[in-house]
């Protein structure tokens, strides 16, 4: 009996040990396949990420060209007197009229005064004495540009702005020319003085 007994124990203990071993082997495999599904999980968002950055990427360059072809399409266009550089249309007014008014026919032409912003500008539009979209009329001395941004590259003339007989707060172009770098200037002037002006339509508006 004893020996029954014991070799009974010795086979439940070996079907015990083999169930524990299909049960690791089994945990072992889920865990395995668990692992790779995660790793899966993670490559595919990873690509998913990378495709959808992809396509942001390609609807801006997208978007862009959108905006560069139908800037071209207004270039090809264009109304009489209007000239074009750089994603913007100019128009140089041929009625001399203070700088309120000036700025208001630019409105009416879905324009507004001139803003320089590079060299470039300033020498190929600089050379008509005309109003640009430029005043400190709000606060003296703060020199703003019509879409309210901060002047940040100037062509003053030696000595200008300066406000002379505290009623100059309006800036013209072709002031004076410094000959030795080909560019015009700018001075403060009164408001109402009678001056064309120089309208810019912006084709590309800056995000």
């Amino acid at each position: 009996f004893v020996f029954w007994f014991k070799n009974r124990c010795s086979r439940l203990a070996a079907v015990c040990l083999g169930l524990l071993c299909v049960l690791l082997l089994a945990g072992i495999t889920v865990l395995w396949i668990k692992d790779r599904i995660q790793t899966s999980y993670t490559n595919l968002t990873i690509e998913r990420d990378q495709l959808q950055t992809s396509n942001t990427n390609l609807n801006k360059e997208r978007d862009q060209l959108q905006k560069e072809r139908d800037g071209f399409q207004m270039f090809l266009n264009l109304e009489e007197g209007w000239k074009y550089f750089n994603f913007s249309l100019y128009y140089i007014s041929t009625e001399k009229k203070s700088w309120s008014y000036s700025r208001q026919d630019c409105r009416k032409r879905g324009a507004d005064l001139l803003i320089i912003n590079s060299r470039e500008e300033q020498v190929l539009f600089g050379s008509t004495e005309a109003w640009i979209g430029l005043t400190d009329s709000h606060t003296e001395g703060d020199w703003k540009w019509v879409d309210d941004s901060a002047l940040t590259t100037a062509f003053w003339w030696t000595g200008e702005p300066n406000d002379y007989d505290r009623n100059e707060d309006c800036a013209i172009t072709d002031y004076k020319g410094v000959a030795s770098e080909r560019v015009s200037t700018w001075a403060d002037y009164p408001c109402n003085h009678p001056v064309v002006g120089i309208c810019e339509k912006k084709l590309i508006k800056s995000e």
